[in-house]
This record gives structure tokens, sequence and C-alpha cells, in this order.
């Protein structure tokens, strides 16, 4: 199992909506998928129609009072499941600083998960912000994919977001935690703006950002209040067939196969 966070301390840039969209693209090209919510405003949880409480969360699993594999919920879509969030989930912040091993508790719990072979892909959805979940998520993952707005203060939040992740990585939380790729959202290529952005990533990170841009959508933005994946909002829109050619490519870069992936 590949766990793969996807964060930016940034909010608004589309992570939630990407790590949802992501993980049901994953699983409709024939991947299980993992997608915990390690957001509290449970944004994932919602967008994908579940209704969860703190005791569904990860808040008692991280306190050591319940077992991972028992928060885990089927969702509507076959091979999808979901670790919902819900508010709780905040004083986990308080209570985590204070042990000693906040950095590798949730790293540990993952690690319980692989053996099993339960699921191809786990997908982290992240707080926007640097917090103990947020640093949490980072010394567990194997890699990080980067939600990235196409404005130029995208491009500072990208600069941190990149020296948080080399923190890790020489704290020796995580020596090998790997920026996976930069994904570009909310996409117009009829602004100057945006193919501007886009140049100043490529030219510093030409081989972490996709090839698939992910547009601006306003099917992407009604999808998650009706607590559906882009899929099953407009199946045939700009958004779902962004989504499902990041998944194309994702598996690519990690040389896996689905049973559909040749049929798209």
């Amino acid at each position: 199992m590949k766990v793969v966070a996807v964060g930016n301390q940034k909010g608004g840039v589309g992570k939630t909506t990407t790590a949802v969209n992501l993980s049901a693209a994953l699983a409709l090209l024939g991947q299980r998928v993992l997608l915990i919510d390690l957001d509290p405003q449970a944004n994932s949880t919602s967008g994908l129609g579940v209704e969860a409480d703190g005791n569904d969360s990860l808040y008692p699993v991280l306190l050591g009072q319940a077992d991972i594999r028992s928060k885990i919920q089927p969702t509507r879509l076959e091979r999808l499941s979901i670790i919902p969030s819900s508010m709780d989930l905040a004083g986990v912040e308080i209570e985590l600083a204070r042990a000693d091993d906040h950095l590798t508790r949730l790293r540990v719990l993952l690690q319980g998960l692989k053996p099993n072979d339960l699921f191809e892909f786990c997908i982290l959805d992240t707080p926007p912000s640097l917090g103990v979940l947020m640093t949490s998520a980072l010394a567990s993952a194997d890699e990080v994919i980067i939600p990235l707005q196409c404005e130029w203060y995208g491009l500072e939040g990208l600069a941190k977001i990149v020296h948080v992740l080399e923190k890790i990585r020489e704290s020796g939380a995580n020596p090998t935690l790997k920026l996976e790729g930069i994904v570009m959202t909310m996409f117009d290529s009829r602004t100057n703006l945006a193919r501007q952005v886009v140049e100043e990533v490529s030219n510093f990170f030409p081989g972490e950002m996709y090839k698939t841009f992910i547009p601006r959508s306003i099917k992407l933005g009604e999808a998650p209040s009706h607590g559906k994946t882009i899929f099953e909002h407009d199946s045939s829109g700009i958004g779902s067939q962004a989504y499902l050619a990041l998944a194309q490519e994702f598996l690519v870069r990690h040389a896996a196969t689905g049973p559909l992936l040749a049929g798209h």
C-alpha cells in the first residue's frame, strides 16, 4: 500500500477536491483505495456524502483507544473506502502535541495496514495548516502531491510546503519522503497569469509537475454540496475528464495498471 498525502498549507487550492476525485478516479480505474480525512473540517467526508461523528474518525485511534481497521467504511463507489473525519479531530492536535511520538504515531498505524494488502493506495486529505495533523501526515506518507492554484500566491505557498518537506526529511521523522507531484488546479488557459504560473512551476519542478491540469469548473465546485464525486455529479464534463486523466497519469508514474485503464 502506497501512502500519498495530498497537502498544501494554503486553503482554497483544490486540495480536498483533488483528494476526493483522485481517489474516486483511481477506484474507477480498478485500484483499491482508502481515503483518510485528516481535516477536522471533514470536507472529504461530507463531499462523499458520509455522515460521521467523533467515534468514526481517527481521533480514538490516534489516542490508542481503537483499532484503525474498525474505522474503515465503504463508500458508494466500488473499491473506494474512507476513514471519515469530524470536528472532534481538532482536539487531537492538542493531545498529540504533548506526546513524544506525535510525529510517528500515525505512521505506525498506517504501517500496520500495509501487510494486509487491503488497498493499493491510501490517500491522506490533510488540513490547510502546518499543525500536528499535517506534520503527522507528512511523517507518515511515502510521497506527497501538492495541489497548486494557478495564481502568484500559490507559488509562495509552494515554496513553504517544499521547505516543510525538507524539514521532515532532515528531522529523521521520514527521511525517504518524496515530492511525488504538483497538480495545477483552477487552470484557465484564457488568462496570461495561469500560463505564467504554470511556466514558473515547470521551470523549477519539471519532473514533478503533472501534465494534466485541473480546469476551473462550476461543476467541480457544486459536486461536494451534493455529497458526490465529480464522476457522479457530472460524469462527462471537463472536471471528470481531467481527474480521470490525472489518475491515469498517476498510475503510469507508479507503473500500476487497473482493469479499466486500457479502455480509457
